[in-house]
């Protein structure tokens, strides 16, 4: 193990982390508020940790590995949350403790959306504005943002980036340089947060909720400035902006960018992943307008679909009280985000594109006890998947399983029902936020040791459990 060089990486991640207390002091001054003092200590605090890091090991030169990638990525996720947390601490508005503020920073940076802040309409800008943007930055993931802007980290970046990107399938390239690949995502991210800023504000959006509500729908994060969220506004205009903007952020960026690079959108029709994550869509879409028509609710097209984009992207905004609606319906609502979006989109949960992988080899299995000799290859896009990817996406969905079912339990251990533990499991775990129970509104009102367990599982999520898994292995640590 290198440690050097983990030291030295991280220091580098910390100082450019530190870079980004310096937006809310900026909008701070703009708004007339005096509340840039705890970004001020929040930029001089971590930008000095970062410093130290770094001048501990600024000569170690060696060349970066796969479980080296592995340690950075955790380490600096779990440092960044507790970073992330002290401008949240330091400010008295809101007045957070310190198990409160790091959920918060936490549940940003993963772009769950869970949070335990009330009253958001009448909070600081800045401290608005830092919320959102962690959430922007969490959304592609600071490490491979790193990896594209810091080119001292030289031979070794692709660890990181295999370690960082969500999917199954890590190690396809869209560019021959693993900074090229890195880079042309973030033009992608960047260029759709521009567009989605400028198609809220046009909708009928202040400019400040413009840029910060894209930060958190690109993201997929699901933050908003006001606590009722999307229903502040009242505007259909905005819910079908937010959809568009949700469904494209919840495709594969790989088929962005392969769209853009050929200018040719026939690369979205040939996706069999793209396909299948509409079709749920669409299908979910359905079943619940029908089910609502039939209980005599009306006007529902609009809101139905906005929650299940919502719900299924793991975005987690809410245009509605989902929790007042028909009790199956917020039910399947959470189910939907074991989904999640595409592999290799800012989207949480399972991903698509490993659910169908498991259909395809549970209708091989079947069609194996009646066809014995038959040889059925699973394929994706034409393309035969590899016995290698198969196992580790069942080795995934095993994780997850066990996973899920120990955090509930502990959830459960904590005091909450059985509702309540599920759904803070499964709103944390697919990077999703809103819950049932009493986290309904937020999770202000669970114990510190609940807020721990869902910080754990929401590191959990957002590095796809194997990247924090592996640390628990003794088998990682032997040389």
């Amino acid at each position: 193990m290198h440690y050097n060089v983990i030291r030295r990486i991280t220091g580098l991640l910390l100082g450019l982390f530190s870079i980004t207390m310096l937006p809310p002091i900026v909008v701070s001054f703009i708004y007339n508020e005096e509340n840039h003092q705890p970004f001020i200590i929040g930029f001089l605090t971590i930008f000095l940790a970062g410093f130290l890091l770094w001048l501990s090991a600024k000569n170690a030169k060696e060349e970066l590995r796969t479980r080296d990638g592995f340690i950075i990525a955790a380490m600096f996720w779990l440092s960044l949350g507790l970073s992330g947390a002290i401008p949240l601490y330091i400010s008295n508005v809101p007045s957070l403790s310190l198990t409160d503020a790091v959920f918060e920073s936490i549940s940003g940076l993963t772009t769950t959306g869970a949070t335990v802040i009330t009253g958001l309409d009448t909070l600081p800008k800045s401290i608005l504005f830092y919320r959102q943007q962690l959430q922007w930055l969490g959304g592609m993931g600071i490490v491979v943002l790193a990896v594209a802007i810091l080119p001292m980290l030289g031979i070794g970046g692709m660890q990181l980036y295999k370690t960082e990107t969500p999917g199954p399938v890590k190690d396809a390239k869209l560019t021959p340089r693993i900074t090229e690949t890195a880079k042309a995502l973030w033009e992608i991210y960047l260029g759709l947060t521009v567009a989605c800023t400028l198609a809220y504000w046009l909708g009928g959006m202040t400019f400040f909720d413009a840029i910060t509500h894209s930060f958190s729908t690109v993201s997929i994060g699901g933050f908003s400035t006001h606590d009722a969220s999307f229903a502040f506004f009242n505007n259909p205009t905005l819910n079908y902006i937010c959809i568009f903007f949700m469904l494209v952020a919840g495709i594969n960026f790989a088929l962005h960018f392969k769209a853009a690079k050929s200018l040719n959108v026939k690369v979205y029709a040939h996706n069999d992943e793209l396909k299948s994550y509409l079709f749920i869509l669409i299908a979910h879409t359905l079943i619940i307008c029908g089910a609502l028509y039939l209980l005599g609710y009306s006007n529902i097209f609009e809101q139905t679909l906005f929650q299940v984009v919502s719900f299924a992207t793991t975005s987690g905004f809410t245009s509605t009280q989902h929790a007042d609606l028909p009790l199956f319906i917020p039910a399947l609502l959470i189910f939907m985000s074991f989904y999640g979006g595409c592999g290799g989109s800012t989207a949480g949960g399972i991903k698509v594109v490993r659910i169908l992988i498991m259909l395809k080899q549970l209708g091989k299995e079947i069609t194996h006890l009646i066809h014995p000799h038959a040889d059925m290859p699973i394929k994706l896009d034409h393309h035969v998947v590899s016995r290698p990817v198969i196992n580790a996406v069942w080795s995934f969905f095993s994780a997850y399983i066990l996973s899920f079912g120990i955090l509930m339990i502990l959830m459960m251990m904590t005091g909450l029902d059985q509702i309540t533990a599920f759904s803070a499991v499964a709103a944390t775990l697919n990077n999703l936020g809103p819950g049932l129970g009493d986290i309904s509104s937020s999770y202000a009102s669970l114990p510190d040791i609940s807020k721990w367990i869902a910080c754990f599982s929401m590191l959990l999520g957002r590095l796809e459990i194997f990247t924090l898994l592996v640390l628990f292995s003794p088998v990682f640590w032997r040389d």
